[in-house]
């Protein structure tokens, strides 16, 4: 929980700064050793932490490495900093080489904002070409701060870090492809499930009707465990209540949230969270409409839900955020909106 605090606050800290920040020098200053000081290294000790480290390569002489941090006189750890709005994607290369000539197990390169952590487990001392651990800290989760934890200068294991890389590697690949083939469900995952369920042969036509069936299939299952989670969860806590005697007197209210309500909410959370966090998806009930908010906001409204009258509709919101209603016949119309509520929330994520 210390840790998490921690950088907590420098997330805080370059949310208020960045704009202010112009160069890459500030960026490292402001940003980078700060996240060097929160994982217990003395960034005023040049045994410790070495600024511009030489990695000379071959016959070329004199290029430097930002930093690297030295453990009982070896370094554990080379970092290569830029500024924060730059994307990092393009320097993969340049660090490829710094990791290539030192004797370091770990490279860290950051913008100060997004970090990203390689190591070598394709090829000895090659580094690998994707990173094992990648993080927003602005979009700190629990379980990535369990593993920046292990890079703590009180936790630091070489051993261990490397034998959990390769799962948090491949997990992570894992899940990016599982969340493409959900958005765009591909010809082999498709003929996956078609296969066996579907006993004719498998023309062009019926692998169209299968693309959007899978897809479908796949997004209501999610939808449904939510669901499930979200009612088991609301059981306990229920029944815990009971236990301790703490019912409260509450006044009636007249809003009256509905099973098909809650079912499109989970129908928009289960489109929503392949891109966000499914806690910054909130729902609040109202008499005119079931509303559904991003980060339980007001003023960022997602889409409305019309759905007790004797036409159901779903109200859907411009970069002005203005208002437009939309038809729809049931719940599962809402998927046919997919992409009108993903621009939603880029839209406020970019403001």
């Amino acid at each position: 929980m210390e840790l998490y605090n921690q950088l907590k606050g420098l997330a805080d800290k370059i949310e208020q700064l960045k704009d202010k920040i112009d160069t890459e020098e500030s960026t490292k200053h402001a940003f980078t050793l700060p996240f060097i000081n929160i994982l217990g290294y003395d960034t005023f000790n040049p045994t410790e932490v070495v600024p511009e480290f030489t990695a000379d390569l071959g016959l070329k002489k004199g290029e430097k490495v930002d930093y690297a941090i030295f453990q009982e006189g070896n370094p554990i750890l080379i970092i290569e900093c830029k500024h924060w709005k730059q994307n990092l994607d393009v320097f993969n290369s340049q660090l490829f080489r710094y990791f290539h000539v030192t004797k370091t197990r770990f490279a860290l390169l950051t913008n100060g904002i997004v970090y990203r952590f390689y190591t070598d487990l394709e090829e000895t001392n090659k580094m690998d070409e994707k990173p094992f651990l990648e993080f927003d800290i602005t979009k700190l989760k629990e379980n990535t701060v369990k593993e920046i934890e292990k890079f703590h200068k009180s936790k630091f294991d070489i051993s261990k870090i490397v034998d959990n890389a390769s799962n948090l590697k491949y997990t992570r690949e894992v899940k990016s492809l599982i969340d493409q083939e959900l958005s765009e469900p591909s010809q082999d995952f498709v003929k996956l499930f078609a296969n066996r369920a579907y006993n004719g042969r498998l023309t062009a036509k019926v692998m169209n009707e299968f693309t959007e069936i899978v897809g479908k299939a796949f997004n209501q299952t999610i939808s449904e465990k939510v669901n499930d989670r979200l009612n088991s969860a609301l059981s306990s806590e229920q029944e815990k209540q009971l236990a301790e005697n703490q019912i409260e007197e509450k006044p009636e209210s007249k809003v009256d949230t509905t099973e098909e309500e809650m079912e499109g909410y989970q129908i928009v959370l289960a489109i929503l969270r392949r891109k966000i966090e499914k806690e910054r998806i909130v729902h609040r009930d109202t008499q005119s409409y079931f509303g559904i908010l991003l980060d339980d906001n007001n003023r960022k409204p997602i889409c409305r839900l019309h759905l007790n009258g004797g036409t159901k509709y779903i109200s859907l919101f411009d970069e002005s955020k203005n208002e437009t209603k939309q038809k729809i016949k049931s719940v599962d119309d809402i998927y046919r909106f997919e992409k009108q509520l993903l621009a939603t929330i880029e839209n406020y994520d970019n403001e």
